[in-house]
């Protein structure tokens, strides 16, 4: 009877508990986008390029730059799993960048870079912690770009 009290219990409790990490997850995408803005918005005027993996403030291995319109399906198989708080981007000009860690999302950057305050621009669609990583700094009225070299600002 305890054995099936314990089971009863733990299948109710589970919702409340993927719901809860899930939460958890989010507010520290939440903070590593918050941490990321600082750093990039940070970039003295005078520094021509910058390293992307110097100037993130948390661990990532791959990082994930989509296209507008691309739809949720093709970033859930991108990245290798669903979650809920992701939105599709609606016009050009938006970034939706996603670093990841493990196989989970540690940061996700979503908007347009004038409300952001940066924007960060990247070909191919996905680079890893050992790709060269180093990218064009500009400013224009005072929102930061970081466009990885080589590519056309």
């Amino acid at each position: 009877m305890k054995k099936i009290k314990f089971f009863v219990l733990l299948i109710i409790s589970l919702p409340v508990i993927i719901v809860l990490i899930n939460i958890l997850d989010k507010d520290v995408w939440d903070e590593n986008a918050r941490l990321l803005k600082q750093e990039i918005v940070a970039i003295d005027e005078s520094v021509e390029t910058v390293d992307l993996k110097n100037i993130t403030p948390f661990e990532w291995d791959v990082v994930y730059s989509f296209d507008p319109y691309t739809p949720k399906e093709e970033i859930y198989e991108q990245v290798g799993y669903k979650w809920d708080s992701i939105s599709e981007t609606v016009n050009e000009g938006m970034n939706q960048i996603v670093f990841m860690k493990d196989g989970k999302v540690v940061c996700y950057v979503y908007g347009y870079p004038s409300n952001n305050g940066f924007g960060i621009s990247f070909k191919p669609s996905s680079l890893h912690e050992d790709n060269n990583l180093q990218f064009r700094v500009s400013s224009n009225e005072g929102v930061t770009y970081l466009v990885r070299s080589g590519e056309p600002s």
